[in-house]
C-alpha cells in the first residue's frame, strides 16, 4: 500500500438542479520520497483535490489514507493534530502573519502541540539557514521580497517534519527567475526531508521538474 493512497475520490456540491460535479473517481498513490504535479486549467478542481488531500475538505465519496490513517474518521481535535503533524502547506499567497517575525511564523504551527521547545527553535533556525533566510529571522514579512516570502513559506511547511507537502501554485506570483529558484528549493527540501510532495500548478516549468505529472480533466485524472 502506498504511503498516500487515494481511492475513487469524488466531490460534488448540491445546486438547485443537478449536483455540480468537481471531482470524479480520482485514484492514485504516492510513496515517501516521490513527488507529483497536478496540471489543469483554472476551475478544473485542482485546489479542491488539494484541500481534500490536506484534510481541509471532505470528499463526497471515496477514501484518502495517509500512512495508513483515514483522516476523515478522526474527531475534529484529532484531525487538527494529524493535519499539523503530517501535512505541510505551501500556498501561492504564503499567508505569513504580518505582525510576526519570520521565525515566529515558522514556529506558529507548533503551538498546536503546546509549548515550543528549544529543539523546535533550533530546527526553525536550521530550516531558515537551509532556505537562505538566516539573516532574516527577525524581520517581518513586509520586509521580505516575494521570493523570500516563498522561501519562508517552504520552511514553515516543513517545521513539523510532515510526511506530505502540498503546494498550491507555489510560484504563481513570482517572476520566472525567482520561480525557478523556488521550484528547485522546494524539490531539494522535499528530498532532504524524505517527504512526499504534490503541487498543483499552471507552470509547465515547475511540472517538468517533478517525477510524475497528471492532468485534471473534467474532474478526472489522466497522464500529462
Amino acid at each position: 500500500m502506498p504511503d498516500l493512497d487515494v481511492q475513487h475520490v469524488a466531490k460534488s456540491y448540491p445546486t438547485a438542479t443537478d449536483p455540480l460535479v468537481v471531482l470524479r473517481d480520482v485514484s492514485f498513490g504516492l510513496s515517501v520520497g516521490e513527488n507529483l504535479a497536478i496540471l489543469g486549467p483554472s476551475g478544473c478542481g485542482k485546489s479542491t483535490l488539494l484541500h481534500i488531500l490536506g484534510a481541509l475538505d471532505k470528499p463526497t465519496s471515496g477514501k484518502v489514507s495517509l500512512k495508513g490513517q483515514d483522516p476523515f474518521t478522526l474527531s475534529e481535535k484529532d484531525l487538527a493534530h494529524f493535519r499539523n503533524r503530517e501535512i505541510g502547506f505551501v500556498f501561492q499567497d504564503h499567508y505569513l502573519l504580518p505582525q510576526l517575525t519570520v521565525i515566529e511564523n515558522l514556529l506558529l504551527p507548533l503551538l498546536a502541540f503546546g509549548t515550543v521547545t528549544d529543539a523546535a527553535r533550533e530546527r526553525a533556525k536550521m530550516l531558515l539557514d537551509r532556505v537562505g533566510l538566516a539573516a532574516r529571522a527577525g524581520h517581518l514579512p513586509s520586509e521580505l521580497s516575494g521570493g523570500e516570502r516563498g522561501r519562508a513559506a517552504i520552511a514553515r511547511a516543513l517545521i513539523a517534519k510532515p510526511s506530505l507537502i502540498l503546494a498550491d501554485e507555489p510560484t504563481g506570483n513570482l517572476d520566472r527567475t525567482t520561480a525557478k529558484s523556488i521550484s528547485q528549493l522546494l524539490l531539494d527540501m522535499q528530498r532532504d526531508e524524505g517527504a512526499m510532495l504534490i503541487t498543483v500548478t499552471h507552470s509547465l516549468d515547475l511540472a517538468a521538474l517533478m517525477q510524475r505529472r497528471v492532468e485534471l480533466d473534467n474532474g478526472a485524472l489522466k497522464n500529462a
